[in-house]
């Protein structure tokens, strides 16, 4: 049997194959909690257009003086954009909780062909969900001080040079490239910190772990993986994002056409599922990279059979399932 090197490819495959093979509790769950956050991720940005159905409604209900009391004022339209962005954020990060704390463990128990049950998905859900939001909170708190002391450093180097009574020439192709440049050299940091990060979630659900522990944890780990981790990353990233951009971009035709109709719910559906395809995908991709991780680091001793090397891993399926599956992870 051939041996193939681990790669972005192999990892995506053995992906879709434990999909495949548990094909109907993994539906189950995308309905349950992939789906609302996938209907959202493809609604949301339309809804923000001036021509979108909410926009509409919002500027008539402004406008109506009948549905405010008297000596009261109106919401703005800013007030209701901040309500309503602050309503969907807290919506998507409760669905990716879930999300990412049902698919982990199913494709955990998937990988190693243990029976999947809904009973066991949700349990282990309610347990991960209060340190996997604390793991979020300190994530987002170690990138907000990093753009923070960026920020700050600008700001001074800006006020020094106005202090030193310098002219800056906005418009002067070296200032420019220089503003480029930083800006690419932040993107990078991002990007690294999140490829550095990218098992953490998987971390929480499987090892019952929170916090920085999980961060440094998956640091760890995903040392000799981080191209495969960033090639995760944008490509999953991509996809939703050019699927949810084609939605956007067709919602203003509808609506100059007529307003909603069978042919516009029938595109809702269709990229309401592919987008829950991929995130579906993409948990579960995170998730056998992180096994994968585990064998390199050769901790896999007690799920993987006594005749198989420390450098080696298993699937317990084959293209028809049964056989398994063996690949290099060096």
């Amino acid at each position: 049997m051939s041996t193939p090197r681990l790669n972005l490819r192999v990892v995506l495959s053995d992906a879709r194959r434990i999909i495949k093979a548990n094909a109907g509790h993994f539906a189950a769950l995308g309905l349950l909690f992939v789906l609302p956050l996938s209907f959202s991720a493809i609604v949301y940005p339309s809804l923000l257009q001036p021509t979108s159905v909410i926009s509409i409604y919002n500027r008539l209900l402004s406008s109506s003086s009948t549905t405010v009391p008297e000596g009261e004022t109106p919401p703005s339209d800013e007030e209701s954009d901040v309500v309503f962005t602050l309503v969907y954020y807290l919506f998507v990060l409760a669905f990716s909780l879930f999300t990412t704390a049902s698919i982990t463990h199913s494709t955990w128990n998937g990988f190693f062909g243990r029976p999947l049950k809904i009973t066991s998905s949700l349990k282990s859900t309610l347990a991960s969900l209060l340190p996997l939001a604390a793991t979020y909170v300190v994530y987002q708190a170690i990138l907000g001080l990093i753009l923070i002391g960026v920020g700050g450093l600008l700001t001074l180097l800006y006020g020094g040079i106005l202090f030193l009574g310098a002219q800056i020439d906005y418009g002067n192709v070296y200032f420019v490239g220089l503003l480029v440049l930083m800006t690419l050299v932040l993107v990078g940091v991002m990007v690294y910190i999140q490829v550095e990060w990218f098992l953490a979630s998987v971390v929480v659900v499987v090892e019952s772990k929170w916090g920085f522990e999980t961060l440094k944890r998956s640091s760890y780990l995903i040392n000799g993986m981080k191209w495969i981790a960033f090639g995760i990353l944008i490509y999953f990233a991509l996809s939703i994002g050019v699927l949810s951009g084609l939605y956007s971009s067709s919602v203003p035709s509808f609506i100059r056409s007529g307003g909603i109709s069978w042919d516009f719910g029938l595109l809702t559906v269709l990229f309401t599922f592919f987008v829950t395809a991929l995130m579906l995908y993409s948990v579960a991709a995170t998730t056998v990279l992180f096994i994968y991780c585990k064998a390199l680091c050769g901790e896999l001793a007690l799920e993987m059979a006594d005749d198989f090397a420390p450098l080696y891993v298993r699937l317990p399926f084959d293209g028809d399932e049964k056989a398994p599956k063996v690949v290099y992870v060096v």
